[in-house]
């Protein structure tokens, strides 16, 4: 029998670059960082002083003070997000549906900034002070427990936690409950708010991110030989995804087609990749089979590109293998020059971007590479966005523990026809 078909009906995000899909799709394409010297917080103890902050955004303003206290900020930029693609989507839940639609946002780190909090309050003033709401706020499944609670939905609710690959698996298992005919609708995204002290200061003793003060806007470089780490960021994206036939019969409009999945393990290092690549090669090629795709078939890679000496030459390794001599030919980039590394939320971000990307024909730039590293040589679209026909695309998000997740994505078609 035919597996049903997922598509997606709703979008939102909130990140460095916009607090909306239009914002954020718009400075993404016209190469416009969100990275800057952090504002939120005194970053004066810090070697960094610098991410990809969300900006203007009120958290009381949004939820009322009450509500405002009683959240972490993860689970804030969630249910952001998750109100502007569940008013997008233009879906009703109702007592006949609501065991239908699933919730599945993940979170790589959770509620940490909580959790720093509530120990500084323990060791500073006692036992007696620290919230008795601290572990309901600081668990890396709130976020998708509150979706649940705000829109009334009671078919699966649960949060996948695999560092910085968490979008891609959870839109990947949400689209995989849907095909399978488990529910017909997921609200499934991935929300970080890992921009805080504590993870900074662990990020930087680690050596692996930009240490680029002097120049903030220009530290996220991908695939540049004198790239130097990640930029740490924040933010959310959460998408409508949604059985095709579900979505016709409520005349939802449809932005893109979820084709193919791909997971795997490098089972190596708990932060370094495979060097060879093959784990990520691995989920590319698992990714097309699900699809039932060739690799010439894409047409544009949104790659996990984070701006670090191992990460960006594995990756490069992993699209030749999987790729061949198409590896040259596709156009690439890293959106993470713009917004810096989201993450548990930078799949479910990116995979926003490669939406849009799909439907406005149209590469976003890999902004700031400016000398090319020898050992990165495809084509990674440098400083300026371009202009071309993409009907299909791929999405890499890998994380830290060897955690490999791959995405493929395409425009809409009434009729689809594949190997």
């Amino acid at each position: 029998m035919e597996a049903r078909r997922v598509v997606v009906t709703g979008m939102g995000i909130i990140c460095p670059t916009g607090n909306s899909v239009e914002e954020a799709w718009a400075n993404i394409a016209a190469g416009k960082t969100g990275i800057r010297t952090i504002q939120r917080f005194d970053t004066s103890q810090l070697e960094n002083h610098f991410g990809g902050e969300v900006r203007n955004f009120d958290p009381e303003e949004f939820l009322g003070r009450r509500e405002a206290r009683r959240t972490d900020r993860v689970t804030q930029l969630a249910l952001y997000a998750a109100q502007q693609a569940f008013a997008d989507s233009g879906l009703s839940i109702t007592d006949e549906n609501r065991y239908r639609v699933g919730v599945i946002v993940g979170s790589g780190i959770g509620g940490i900034s909580t959790l720093f909090e509530g120990i500084r309050d323990f060791l500073a003033k006692g036992a007696k002070f620290v919230s008795p709401l601290l572990v309901p706020m600081m668990l890396p499944d709130s976020p998708s427990a509150k979706i649940s609670m705000t829109f009334g939905t009671r078919g699966p609710n649960f949060a996948i936690s695999t560092a910085c690959a968490t979008g891609n698996d959870c839109l990947g298992h949400a689209t995989a409950m849907i095909r399978s005919g488990q529910i017909d609708v997921a609200i499934s995204g991935s929300t970080e708010a890992g921009l805080v002290e504590l993870a900074i200061a662990s990020f930087n003793n680690m050596t692996a991110i930009s240490r680029r003060n002097h120049d903030p806007e220009r530290a996220s470089r991908p695939f540049d030989r004198d790239r130097d780490g990640f930029v740490i960021g924040e933010g959310s994206a959460v998408l409508v995804l949604e059985e095709l036939e579900h979505a016709r019969a409520r005349g939802a409009k449809i932005y893109a087609e979820v084709l193919g999945y791909g997971q795997t393990s490098d089972a190596y290092h708990v932060t370094a990749p495979l060097d060879t690549g093959d784990g990520a090669a691995e989920a590319m090629r698992q990714a097309l089979l699900n699809a039932r795709l060739r690799p010439e078939d894409i047409d544009y890679i949104n790659a996990h590109g984070t701006s670090t000496p191992l990460n960006d030459v594995a990756e490069t390794l992993a699209m030749k293998q999987v790729m061949g001599d198409h590896a040259h030919q596709v156009a690439i980039s890293s959106t993470k020059s713009m917004t810096g590394h989201l993450m548990g939320a930078g799949g479910s971000v990116e995979a926003v971007f490669t939406i849009m990307a799909l439907r406005h024909n149209f590469v976003p730039p890999t902004i700031n590479l400016d000398n090319q590293d020898p050992q990165c040589d495809l084509n990674y679209t440098p400083h300026v966005g371009v202009p071309r026909e993409i009907n299909i695309a791929m999405s890499n998000s890998f994380g830290f523990g060897g955690h490999n997740a791959v995405l493929v994505l395409s425009k809409y078609s009434e009729n689809v026809e594949r190997r």
